[in-house]
């Protein structure tokens, strides 16, 4: 069975589907067999890999609420090591749709039923919210990687995500856990980017991953020509980082 991992934060731009987009390609790039779901109405994980996709098919929208197999929602991409499952608008009423479900929390984990032993680790890119969508994620999920920014309100948020986190495990998903914290649009020559790193480090020590996201012009325009930092420019700081964290992650799951 393959490890599922979350790319979680209910706070927007702090590098979540960045950081989920360019460490699907990095596990690809090392032969592991992965599977990027795009769970985010935004659908920016789907832009940010749309040069590498080889043909179109159905989107998780259509796999868990519109009774298409999930098999036929799969996209081949260009690296024969990975696949995607794109996001589509209609995911925004996908929480409303969702309520009147019966077993709503579990929706995402049975459409995954079907294909998760094809991959050695399937990557969900959660929209930055708390609702149902990513309670289905959590509930799907064997791990969580939870991406901050190195700014002043980093931590904001961070508590009752963990708390939703500490719901889900007592209640829906008993072996989820917290993977690791990621640190991502890391300056040093800022005290404010070394400050933050010093209060998540105190709250959570050994979760923290060791690799640090240094802000990165080269990670920022990657999105807009369709490809991750590492296809974009693989010498980039960018690019170098999310290939060792890549191994970070690798160690904490394997």
């Amino acid at each position: 069975m393959s490890n599922i991992l979350a790319f979680s934060n209910q706070k927007g731009g702090v590098g979540k589907t960045t950081s989920a987009v360019n460490v699907a390609l990095s596990l690809a790039v090392t032969e592991i067999k992965t599977l990027l779901i795009d769970l985010d109405p935004q659908a920016n994980a789907t832009t940010g890999l749309s040069e590498l996709v080889v043909e179109e098919k159905n989107n998780i929208y259509d796999a868990i609420l519109g009774n298409e197999n999930v098999k036929n929602c799969i996209t081949k991409t260009s690296f024969s090591y990975l696949d995607i499952i794109a996001s589509t608008n209609d995911l925004v009423g996908a929480e409303i749709e969702l309520v009147g479900v019966m077993a709503r929390e579990y929706q995402l984990k049975k459409t995954l039923k079907n294909i998760e032993k094809k991959y050695d680790i399937i990557i969900i890119d959660c929209p930055p919210s708390l609702g149902l969508l990513t309670i289905n994620a959590l509930t799907a999920s064997s791990a969580i990687v939870i991406p901050i920014q190195c700014e002043y309100y980093a931590l904001e948020g961070l508590g009752q995500l963990l708390n939703t986190v500490r719901l889900v495990q007592r209640h829906l998903n008993k072996k989820l856990e917290i993977t690791g914290i990621l640190m991502t649009m890391y300056d040093g020559r800022l005290n404010l980017s070394k400050q933050v790193v010093e209060e998540v480090n105190s709250f959570f020590k050994e979760k923290l991953f060791k690799t640090f996201i240094h802000r990165n012009v080269r990670l920022s325009e990657a999105p807009s020509f369709g490809k991750p930092a590492l296809l974009y420019d693989a010498n980039s700081v960018g690019a170098q980082n999310y290939m060792t964290l890549t191994e970070e992650i690798l160690q904490r799951v394997s």
